[in-house]
């Protein structure tokens, strides 16, 4: 029997991931990435955040050719592709499909203003009614700011996109895009389940700006001859799939139902959640999204928080507070011999920028509680991996008066999920079982490439080979402990924020 291969592409902000994936195993078959080193990202002002979209079309090049050989693979056997992304990011294009200026990624900030004010001028009951968020700092915004500030090159665009739609559009010379990523940028109405016009009609943009919209799991196109003679892939072979960061990465978790939750705690954290039905938060403190399996026939909504201050407090606290030299493990089994709550030590983690779960609010790190005669540097470690977990349930606590319910995590078996303590504190407050998996997004893009094939009957055949490597139950013994220190720590949250 011949072999068939699924392609999945993971295009992010410090590389491009590329996996081939066995369709019939399940099981990887290759994975690369490049650069090895850390992509650049272009600041020339403050706030500012930009890639040149060649860059990510070389990588993935590169990244491909490294696993078909790594693989022994040929083109014919490769049956789907898949791309995950970095989201929010615009990329504008002429009508030869070439970028006009660099892309304008997730982090740049400069068209904050330009989101607020829409959002102030349409009416904040307007935009979470229909948007299900504030236009804030997305793609539609940072279009705004093109239009505003660059009007010669605005006049030139004949399609605006997402870092993904880009990708795929190098590989099919179509330009498309689905649901979901016009939610991320702010172009989706909820309500009217539609295009946003009147989003549009407010920033004077011309509804043929976007791409024809596909389903996320279909043959949204097929590589073109050009992109065969450019990428060794065979012409003819469909992209079957295509979807942000975030909701891929609930996807490559098998995360597609109301209550099921994919959390990650990498430099941020982030817990995406599915919920059941069109609903937003007033104050908009998460985001709200079409899931990979929202449609017209079913309400699925990826409600997404960020908690900025996470992994990069853990980094912090083990160069500046822990023993010099330790590293992460060591780390852990020093805060291990504190007990739950550290002693009545408490560390608000919010020191990397503004909390979007704050309303925006910059309150920075605080250190809480210490005792000179008491605590010392095991407190204070174990402190900060609590205060990340409590800022988790701080967080998820909004999600749960949108309705949803949470009583299983799922996450990778990496970063912060590598701690006892932080899964256990996690579990212990949140009273949610976590599930961890051997899995990452491009192997994940792969898979969403064969359900979008059909390949696979759904997303239960096609992560049925998915790899649980733990379980952790919250401990029913030592839960009044653990809310104990999470009422402490959000009282300390209170009087500083």
């Amino acid at each position: 029997m011949a072999r068939r291969l699924l392609l999945g592409f993971d295009v992010g902000s410090s590389s491009v991931k590329a996996s081939l994936v066995d369709a019939d195993t399940g099981k990887c078959a290759a994975t690369a990435f490049y650069p090895e080193q850390e992509a650049p990202i272009l600041a020339v002002k403050a706030g500012w955040a930009e890639q040149d979209p060649q860059m990510w079309w070389e990588n993935a090049k590169l990244s491909l050719k490294k696993i078909m050989c790594e693989a022994n693979a040929k083109a014919d056997e490769i049956a789907a592709i898949g791309i995950s992304y970095q989201m929010h990011g615009l990329v504008c294009v002429d009508k030869d499909l070439k970028a006009l200026r660099p892309s304008i990624i997730w982090c740049d900030s400069r068209a904050v203003p330009y989101g607020e004010k829409a959002f102030r001028d349409l009416g904040s009951d307007k935009c979470l009614q229909h948007l299900l968020n504030s236009p804030g700092n997305f793609t539609a915004a940072k279009l705004a700011w093109v239009k505003e500030n660059e009007p010669e090159l605005f006049v030139k665009i004949y399609k605006v996109m997402l870092p993904g739609d880009y990708i795929a559009m190098r590989l099919s010379g179509v330009a498309n895009t689905t649901v979901s990523g016009l939610s991320e940028g702010m172009f989706w109405d909820f309500k009217e389940n539609k295009v946003a016009d009147f989003l549009l009609d407010h920033y004077g943009f011309d509804k043929s700006l976007l791409s024809d919209i596909v389903p996320t799991f279909s043959v949204q196109s097929t590589v073109s001859a050009e992109a065969a003679a450019e990428t060794g892939l065979k012409a003819g072979t469909p992209i079957t799939y295509r979807a942000g960061d975030q909701p891929n990465n609930a996807l490559s978790l098998n995360v597609f139902n109301p209550g099921e939750i994919a959390s990650t705690g990498g430099t941020s954290g982030v817990v995406y959640g599915v919920l059941g039905e069109v609903n937003y938060d007033p104050k908009s403190r998460v985001n709200t999204f079409a899931h990979v399996n929202h449609d017209d026939e079913q309400t699925r909504l990826g409600v997404l928080l960020c908690i900025n201050g996470c992994g990069i407090l853990n980094a912090w606290t083990r160069r500046n507070i822990a023993p010099e030299g330790i590293g992460y493990a060591d780390m852990n089994k020093l805060a291990a011999g504190v007990p739950i709550g550290s002693d009545g030590v408490s560390v608000i983690p919010f020191g990397n920028g503004a909390e979007r779960v704050l309303e925006n609010k910059e309150i920075n790190c605080t250190i809480s509680g210490v005792n000179f005669n008491k605590h010392n540097k095991a407190h204070i470690v174990r402190a900060a991996q609590e205060g990340i977990v409590f800022s988790f349930c701080y967080g998820m606590e909004v999600m749960q008066q949108m309705g949803m319910s949470i009583n299983k995590i799922h996450a990778g078996k990496a970063n912060l999920f590598l701690s006892d303590i932080f899964r256990d504190t996690l579990a212990g407050v949140s009273g949610a079982t976590i599930e961890l998996y051997d899995t990452d997004g491009s192997v994940g893009a792969a898979k969403g490439a064969g359900i979008g094939a059909g390949i696979y009957k759904d997303n239960n055949e096609a992560f049925a080979t998915l790899d649980k490597l733990a379980v952790i139950e919250p401990d029913a013994s030592k839960r009044s402990e653990y809310l104990d220190a999470y009422a402490n720590w959000k009282s300390v949250l209170n009087k500083n924020g």
